[in-house]
C-alpha cells in the first residue's frame, strides 16, 4: 500500500545494481515492514496486534531495462505485496498486485508504460504528504480518500511521463474499462504536473474515475476505496527542504457521486434517517514536516483537518476530522531501520448513524466506538 522513503529506498537498489551491467540490468529487491500496534478503542475494546506493512508496504519485486541505443531503453517492473505476519499475498491475492508493467524509456522524449500502475496523483502529489513521504497509514487522511497512502492501483492503463525540463515534469494516464460495449464503465483519466527547483517542490494533480469499484475487468475494481457512479480527486501542494528540515502543505479534494460503499467502513453504511446517499465530499488540509537530528535519525509530524459534506435524499451532514500523526525513526544502516509512531483522531460527529461518526485510523483494526481513537506502533523495516 505505502511508499517507502525515497531517500532510503534508492540506496539498496543502487547497491544491487552496482555489479550489474550498466546498459542492461535486472534487479531483484524487497522490503519487510513488521511491528506491533496498540489501539485504545477498536469498537469492542482495546487491541494489540502484530501487523505488516503499515508504514511501508511489505513487498518484493523485479525490474529491469535493456539499452536499445540512441538513449532508448525497454523497461519492465513486476512488484507484489505480502503480509509478513502470515505469508499471504497482498492486493487481494494478486501475485504482482503492486505494479506490473512494460514500456519504453527515452532520455529525450520521456517514458511510456502499459499495465497495472500507480496513477499520476500518486506519483507526483503523494510524495509531499505525510502518508506518501514518511508516515504511511499513520499520516493518511480519513479513509485515505485522496489515495496518497497508495490503497489502489490502475489496471489496463497507459501512462506517459515527460522528461524533466528546467525543473518541470508531468504525467498523464488513461485506464481502460476493458468492457465490451462499456467504454466509459470503470475507466480512469488522470494527469499531474510538478516543479522542482532548489529546495522547492510544487505539485498539482487530477484524477477522474467512472464507476469505481464496479465489475471485474475495469481500471479500479476490487481494491477501490470508494464505490459509486464517479470519483474525482483534485490535489495541490508545496514543500520546501532546508538543510535539516522539510516542511510541506498539501490540499486534496475528493468527490464521490452516488456512493454505495467505503472500503474502511463495516456494517450498514446507509444514513439512519432512512435516506439514500447522493454524494460524499472531503476537503483535506494538511501541514507536515520532518527534522533530521542526523541523516540516520529523524522526527516527523503532521496535522490534517478534513471537512466532510455527506449528502443524502433526506438531509446533509457535515462531519469534521482532526488527525495528528508523529513518528521517530533511527536507521541502523541504509537497509535496516526501527521506528515508533502514533496517531490521534477526533471526529466532530454529524450524527449520520454510521461509522462516519466514529474515529478510525488506518492503523487500527476497526472504528472506535467513540469520536476519538489513539493508535501507536513500534516496528522495524528491512530492505533487501
Amino acid at each position: 500500500m505505502k511508499m517507502f522513503r525515497w531517500s532510503l529506498s534508492i540506496v539498496p537498489l543502487m547497491t544491487l545494481c552496482g555489479a550489474a551491467n550498466a546498459q542492461n540490468s535486472v534487479t531483484l529487491y524487497g522490503l519487510i515492514d513488521q511491528g506491533v500496534n496498540f489501539t485504545n478503542n477498536a469498537g469492542s475494546g482495546s487491541a494489540v496486534q502484530l501487523r505488516s506493512g503499515d508504514t511501508s508496504g511489505s513487498r518484493w519485486g523485479v525490474k529491469g531495462n535493456e539499452d536499445l541505443g540512441s538513449g532508448l531503453s525497454a523497461i519492465f517492473h513486476l512488484e507484489g505485496g505480502f503480509n509478513a505476519s502470515n505469508g499471504q499475498l497482498g492486493q487481494n491475492g494478486r501475485l504482482f498486485g503492486r505494479q506490473a508493467y512494460v514500456g519504453l524509456q527515452s532520455n529525450q522524449y520521456g517514458t511510456l508504460t502499459l499495465g497495472r500502475q500507480y496513477d499520476p496523483t500518486v506519483d507526483l502529489f503523494s510524495s509531499i504528504t505525510a502518508a506518501g513521504n514518511w508516515g504511511g497509514d499513520v499520516g493518511a487522511v480519513p479513509f485515505d480518500n485522496d489515495n496518497a497512502d497508495w490503497d489502489f492501483r490502475v489496471n489496463n492503463s497507459i501512462k506517459y511521463a515527460t522528461p524533466v525540463y528546467r525543473g518541470f515534469s508531468g504525467e498523464a494516464m488513461y485506464g481502460f474499462s476493458n468492457t465490451a460495449g462499456g467504454f466509459q464503465d470503470n475507466r480512469v483519466i488522470s494527469a499531474a504536473g510538478q516543479y522542482q527547483g532548489g529546495g522547492l517542490t510544487a505539485e498539482l494533480a487530477y484524477m477522474h474515475i467512472d464507476h469505481p469499484g464496479s465489475g471485474t475487468s475495469g481500471a479500479v475494481t476490487d481494491d477501490a476505496t470508494f464505490s459509486g457512479s464517479s470519483q474525482e480527486n483534485i490535489d495541490a501542494g508545496l514543500a520546501y527542504k532546508f538543510s535539516k528540515v522539510q516542511i510541506a502543505a498539501a490540499y486534496s479534494h475528493t468527490k464521490i457521486d452516488d456512493p454505495t460503499n467505503n472500503a474502511f467502513l463495516s456494517g450498514d453504511q446507509n444514513p439512519s434517517n432512512g435516506g439514500t446517499w447522493t454524494g460524499w465530499r472531503f476537503d483535506n488540509f494538511q501541514l507536515n514536516g520532518e527534522y533530521f537530528f542526523r541523516p540516520d535519525f529523524w522526527f516527523a509530524a503532521s496535522y490534517t483537518y478534513t471537512l466532510g459534506d455527506l449528502s443524502s435524499t433526506e438531509a446533509n451532514f457535515d462531519p469534521r476530522w482532526h488527525t495528528v500523526a508523529l513518528m521517530l525513526d533511527y536507521d541502523f544502516s541504509a537497509r535496516t531501520s526501527v521506528y515508533v509512531q502514533g496517531t490521534w483522531q477526533h471526529v466532530e460527529s454529524a450524527h449520520t448513524g454510521t461509522q462516519f461518526d466514529n474515529a478510525q485510523s488506518l492503523l487500527a483494526p476497526g472504528a472506535s466506538s467513540s469520536p476519538n481513537q489513539l493508535v501507536y506502533r513500534v516496528a522495524m523495516i528491512h530492505r533487501f
